[in-house]
């Protein structure tokens, strides 16, 4: 549903340089920003607030908001554009939720066991490609006519999952791989969610990654593939009070934050 809990500091400047860096990074979609094939580049250190639900607070002092791709309408999306904000388009790629619009799209031979802990959430076959191509591609078209920079595909991690289907780690790449040239012919960035097992293989394809809890898990090292290849790693942790990942994150060049579960806007303490 909106977020996942799997084997899946507050703003503070010594000196007015400091807070200077942060409002560049917040100013308008700057001209200097990385452009491939006409889409947009995230910069590795990337300001960046996550809001799934709810009405959407405005005027964080970010870069880039990460919101809901069904539930925020196009003028919303420009408004955000309107702050000076990229704006990343959340979609489940590996799941169907029986409350979205094109959940009928979806036939019973592609929907597996519950995703457990979020209710009316089902694992897809990805083995099925022929099927769920169309459907997703279709979700992507709609982020792009809303005016979204980018996408942020969950749910990719289902060979990790008990799904209900003998998904291997080769088919969830081909999947994945297959997600991320789909949205990039689209004009729009990609984000990989999760999945620190396959950042290596799947870092060429993406243009960053989200993960939930790398801190809590200790799991943060497994994307170093994209800190390598100058790409930026956001790190959502749940649990654990700033204090505890902060430094850590900040060393390692991720940018965390502490979000509550229902990333419904009442929890929101950065690390930068």
């Amino acid at each position: 549903m909106v977020a996942r809990v799997v084997a899946r500091a507050r703003l503070a400047f010594a000196a007015p340089i400091a807070l200077a860096t942060l409002l560049a990074g917040v100013a308008a979609p700057a001209a200097s920003e990385a452009i491939a094939g006409g889409r947009w580049t995230p910069p590795q250190r990337l300001t960046w607030y996550w809001q799934l639900t709810g009405k959407i607070k405005t005027g964080q002092p970010v870069a880039v908001y990460d919101v809901d791709g069904f539930e925020t309408s196009a003028a919303e999306v420009a408004a955000l554009h309107g702050e000076g904000k990229r704006v990343i388009c959340y979609l489940d790629a590996g799941t169907a939720e029986k409350f979205r619009p094109d959940y009928k799209d979806f036939p019973k031979s592609v929907l597996g066991r519950p995703d457990q802990g979020w209710p009316g959430e089902r694992w897809l076959d990805i083995r099925q490609l022929s099927v769920l191509e169309p459907i997703m591609t279709a979700r992507f078209e709609m982020c792009r006519e809303k005016g979204f920079d980018a996408v942020e595909p969950d749910n990719i991690e289902g060979y990790a999952n008990n799904t209900g289907f003998p998904l291997t780690a080769q088919e969830q790449l081909t999947y994945n791989e297959w997600i991320a040239d789909e949205v990039h012919s689209l004009g729009m960035a990609v984000l990989q969610k999760n999945d620190g097992e396959q950042a290596g293989e799947l870092q060429p394809y993406f243009d960053g990654v989200i993960t939930e809890q790398c801190n809590q898990y200790r799991e943060c090292a497994d994307f170093d593939p994209y800190l390598a290849a100058g790409k930026p790693v956001l790190n959502a942790e749940y649990k654990l009070p700033t204090t505890k990942f902060c430094a850590a994150d900040n060393a390692a060049g991720i940018m965390g934050a502490r979000f509550n579960l229902a990333l419904n806007g009442h929890r929101f303490e950065p690390c930068w």
